[in-house]
């Protein structure tokens, strides 16, 4: 971390949909005011405000352009993968000097760089990493190889003696992140925001699965 410190970087279009309660009336496509029936729907990254915006099935399918990479809309995917080979030691976790015990790193392609983020009752904390210590983590598991730009995020948990990694929708991190916010009580986070993250990885294990060509 350098010496400014951490600093909040989530836009706040992006995270109030996962903080701010539901209103009355239903959701509505943020491109072409369509109802969004049910809960389920899919996202867009917008790369020019950094933000997401939900987005009705064919609002979705005629702006993704995720094999463009000077596109601004590129589709979040549903992935989501576990790599229980990794090499991410304590050494490792301790390199990257975060807080607390979960964060997620995706590559900014407005900005070329790695962005590494963790959640906080403030909202999602930019740890301003040196190189060195972000290639560590690169090098650790395969997963960073796979993911794609804006879209996905290396999500990692140090949790009793041990870390899981995970390449998973970006969506999902921030939506972690809108969840510990609106739970986090005292200097510890409290029962509920820790019994809220236990439910939040426990679907996570449920829904990840190993890359193809990985260990039995």
């Amino acid at each position: 971390m350098s010496a400014h410190g951490p600093r909040r970087t989530a836009d706040r279009r992006g995270l109030s949909r996962f903080t701010a309660p539901r209103p009355p009336r239903e959701e509505q496509c943020e491109l072409c005011g369509a109802p969004l029936a049910g809960e389920r729907h899919p996202h867009l990254v917008d790369t020019e405000k950094r933000a997401l915006a939900c987005a009705c099935g064919p609002c979705a399918q005629l702006l993704d352009r995720s094999g463009d990479a000077k596109s601004r809309f590129r589709a979040v995917p549903g992935r989501c993968l576990s790599d229980p080979d990794h090499r991410l030691d304590d050494t490792a976790w301790d390199r990257l000097r975060i807080p607390v015990g979960v964060a997620f790193f995706f590559h900014n392609s407005a900005l070329d760089r790695l962005v590494a983020l963790y959640p906080s009752p403030a909202g999602a904390t930019e740890s301003e990493l040196e190189p060195t210590s972000w290639q560590a983590v690169l090098a650790g598991t395969r997963l960073a190889a796979l993911l794609e730009s804006d879209v996905e995020a290396l999500l990692l948990r140090r949790h009793q003696g041990r870390t899981e990694c995970y390449l998973v929708p970006i969506d999902l991190c921030y939506e972690l992140v809108g969840r510990m916010r609106l739970r986090w009580q005292g200097f510890d986070g409290g029962a509920e925001a820790r019994a809220d993250l236990e439910a939040f990885f426990t679907h996570v294990r449920d829904r990840a699965r190993a890359p193809q060509g990985s260990r039995p």
